[in-house]
């Protein structure tokens, strides 16, 4: 049963959070919102979930926000702050800083069209893949409205500044293949092939890797990859293997590898990662 706009299931390991207002195309609230940290956030200190997908109800992902209070739909001192409050702001308790800020790995399953916050929500997701007919855009500037969800920040780092630009500065729709060229997407499968590939894809998260060493890696990939030189990387990445190297994790690894059998990696994200986690905030 939704709740708040969500629908949430755990199968396997993984954690799969279904936008659920399909009557409304699943379109974005602050509940919404706040529902999608909230859950986030728990499958982030769950070590029973190893991986979350995010999909959408029905035949659309996400069609943007809620615009039932017609004009004055995002004036934040009117009628918007009851479908937006903080939830869209850069408060540190959102939905961006709760995907941003994952110990686990997420794959956004785009099932139908996903527009405005409907596509930048799954900016911070590690894998998008999208079904055939599912349509985007970044439409903010045929509402007035600027990039929103920090996607003035992710958007280029996945696709390049050009490309970012291009979509934005038109605001207009395209298909799930121009998705794919221009690198926002990772596949584009038919539609009912989409959540069991999201599963596949998270089962190769999940299968065989440790825990610490996926959070750890996930958080080093975000928050370096955009520095000027391999400085920090080499000291964030030098520093931890050697906290990690003499740990339960790593002989558990080396062993399973030498005696040909799958690993079963003692350590947990939640309790486990090195001193020093997390550096950024320091």
């Amino acid at each position: 049963m939704a709740q708040d706009g969500l629908t949430v299931s755990n199968e396997a390991g993984v954690m799969t959070i279904t936008l659920d207002r399909p009557e409304k195309l699943n379109a974005y609230t602050d509940a919404m919102g706040r529902a999608l940290a909230r859950a986030v956030r728990a499958a982030s200190e769950d070590d029973a979930i190893r991986a979350i997908i995010i999909t959408g109800a029905g035949r659309a992902f996400c069609a943007g926000a809620d615009v039932s209070a017609g004009a004055e739909s995002f004036d934040m001192a009117g009628e918007g702050a009851g479908n937006f409050g903080e939830a869209r702001r850069g408060t540190h308790d959102s939905f961006i800083h709760a995907l941003f800020e994952s110990k686990k790995p997420i794959i956004a399953a785009i099932n139908g069209p996903a527009v405005g916050v409907g596509i930048t929500l799954t900016l911070p997701c590690d894998v998008r893949i999208a079904a055939e007919g599912a349509r985007i855009g970044f439409v903010f500037a045929r509402r007035g409205l600027l990039p929103e969800a920090g996607s003035a920040w992710f958007l280029p780092r996945l696709v390049g500044l050009p490309q970012a630009l291009r979509w934005c500065l038109s605001g207009r729709v395209f298909d799930a293949a121009e998705a794919l060229a221009g690198g926002l997407v990772s596949e584009v499968v038919p539609a009912d092939e989409l959540l069991p590939r999201a599963r596949a894809i998270a089962a190769e998260f999940s299968e065989g890797t440790a825990p610490v060493a996926i959070a750890l890696a996930r958080a080093m990939l975000w928050r370096l990859g955009s520095t000027a030189g391999p400085e920090d990387a080499l000291s964030v990445d030098a520093a931890w293997n050697i906290a990690l190297g003499g740990g339960p994790d790593v002989k558990e690894g080396v062993a399973a590898f030498l005696e040909k059998r799958s690993p079963s990696f003692p350590g947990k994200a939640s309790t486990d990662l090195p001193p020093g986690v997390p550096w950024w905030r320091e």
